[in-house]
């Protein structure tokens, strides 16, 4: 029953679109355009924040069971998927720069906290904006398809009355089909538009966690360099 259902469905959406004029045709091309690249950056950046995600847990707990910041930082080359690697690399180039022996050869001090506090900042505001990269892409595509489908839509309407015009009848058999065809490219507009809007609004939230989890690392990582190094 469904197998004949679909195979039905199939065959009067192929119909319709046979029945398309050009610029209705054009429209469904940039919206099929539209559609599969959203998807693309969709799969993408669901593999990426999942991956993030699961390698976060794992450098925090490395982070804090090790006793030695080069063991934390050998972790960081195999934990590439996280922004915390970087934070860490980014915190611990600046101790190395400026690491001081002084009386104790074993215990370096540094002479800024406050410079290490900055060198988080801006390898947090770098993992920020490599984890919104494409984001505009999904964002675009939610806010432009369904005009772009109600011009489909518009234009085909436009047609229609024209061609009823011409044919000199005023009745609803003859101007529903024409109708019915411009109204596809406003259903494949909300087809676009409705997966990128939703897929745009969790991957903000998502942003916004990490955002969060970095800020926290910062601190932390903070706390340990003033215990250590100062």
């Amino acid at each position: 029953m469904a197998f004949t259902v679909f195979v039905w469905y199939q065959s009067e959406l192929s119909s319709l679109l046979a029945n398309t004029g050009i610029v209705a045709r054009a429209v469904l091309l940039i919206l099929l355009f539209f559609s599969v690249f959203s998807w693309a950056v969709i799969f993408q950046k669901w593999r990426a924040f999942k991956a993030a995600h699961q390698q976060s847990r794992q450098f925090l707990k490395i982070f804090r069971q090790s006793t030695k910041l080069s063991e934390i930082r050998s972790s960081c080359q195999v934990l590439k998927a996280t922004p915390l690697a970087e934070l860490f690399l980014s915190g611990y180039r600046e101790i190395e720069n400026q690491a001081e022996y002084r009386e104790n050869p074993g215990k370096p001090r540094i002479r800024s906290l406050d410079a290490v506090q900055r060198a988080l900042q801006m390898a947090a505001s770098a993992e920020l904006t490599r984890l919104e990269q494409r984001l505009s892409w999904l964002a675009t595509t939610g806010g432009v398809t369904p005009f772009i489908g109600l011009f489909g839509t518009v234009w085909g309407i436009i047609d229609a009355f024209q061609g009823l015009g011409a044919a000199g009848t005023a009745s609803l058999r003859s101007v529903a089909p024409g109708i019915a065809e411009a109204l596809i490219t406003t259903a494949a507009g909300l087809f676009a538009a409705i997966p990128a809007v939703i897929a745009y609004n969790l991957f903000v939230q998502r942003i916004k966690e990490f955002g969060t989890l970095m800020d926290d690392f910062a601190l932390e990582f903070l706390n340990m360099t003033e215990r250590t190094f100062t």
